[in-house]
């Protein structure tokens, strides 16, 4: 559109293929504008973003992991100016800074000792918790957590990796995640992990699902197993989020909206995340024009 209410009218033929690649530009264009990002509202050109990531067993050698590439690499794109630094030198890196990071990002399983650390004026989040938001249904995902407090030792719950890696002494969702909640809920407690597609089809007769932060997943798929979640009436959250709300870090809903996280005014550790609530529209237009694009382009050949 080129005003609010002045719509821009692209006509188009099936037969002589006549603006067809005017109207290729235009998703371009309106693709490129409305583009979700991982730190979208967060940060901008020229704030410092501090990164604590981890470099234990589980890190793979020589390289870092794709949501901490791909944050990174983000950031880059921005403009803004990201530090990296594992969690005992994260007291150090605070001090070579000129001023207190705008925003710190780190991993879930250290959540407690950087929210400990962190300095008043800056915002926190994890990489997960990102996730949560790009990939999956963030405010679906607080409510679910509010459940870990109601576990006990008779419960059941299912953790679900995207990825099919080999499992390591420290693996967060194999050794410890399943410990925090057993301390919270009772040593009984029923844990069962799926990875891969190994997803339930009727996820029935857990009382909690908690999902990764599915950086191999596309965003489709996580909101199909929110979904499949919801109809089964199991409460599903994510791990960086189960992380914080065990670690007693607070994750309050700023307000009630049954629309989604994209329509909804979010505070998830200090930090608002929101989306522009034009967003979804928008790409529901962009996704049915491509699809019209396609026929057209059939019909033209």
């Amino acid at each position: 559109t080129t005003a609010d209410n002045d719509a821009e009218l692209l006509p188009i033929s099936s037969v002589t293929g006549e603006g067809l690649e005017k109207l290729r530009l235009r998703i371009a264009e309106c693709s490129q504008k409305d583009e979700l990002m991982l730190t979208t509202g967060l940060c901008q050109s020229g704030d410092t973003v501090l990164l604590v990531m981890p470099q234990d067993s589980q890190a793979p050698k020589g390289r870092l992991i794709q949501p901490q590439v791909q944050t990174i690499r983000e950031l880059l794109d921005k403009g803004c100016i990201p530090v990296c630094c594992t969690p005992d030198k994260m007291q150090s890196a605070l001090k070579s800074l000129g001023e207190d990071p705008k925003l710190i990002i780190t991993d879930s399983q250290v959540f407690k000792a950087v929210w400990e650390m962190k300095p008043a004026g800056s915002r926190i989040t994890s990489f997960s918790i990102l996730f949560a938001r790009y990939k999956g249904d963030i405010a679906e995902f607080i409510r679910g957590a509010k459940v870990i407090d109601s576990l006990t030792g008779s419960s059941r719950v299912l953790i679900a990796e995207a990825c099919t890696h080999t499992p390591q002494h420290e693996d967060i969702g194999r050794v410890k995640l399943p410990a925090l909640l057993r301390k919270k809920a009772g040593q009984g407690l029923h844990i069962d992990v799926v990875s891969g597609a190994d997803f339930p089809d009727v996820p029935e007769g857990y009382d909690l699902i908690i999902h990764c932060g599915a950086c191999m997943f596309n965003r489709r798929t996580v909101l199909s197993r929110v979904r499949q979640a919801r109809a089964q009436g199991v409460p599903i959250t994510n791990y960086g989020i189960a992380m914080a709300f065990m670690n007693g870090i607070s994750i309050p809903l700023r307000q009630k909206c049954r629309k989604r996280a994209a329509r909804s005014g979010l505070s998830v550790l200090n930090i608002f995340l929101w989306l522009p609530s034009a967003m979804i529209c928008r790409n529901s237009a962009i996704s049915f024009a491509s699809k019209l694009l396609r026929m057209c382009s059939i019909m033209t050949k």
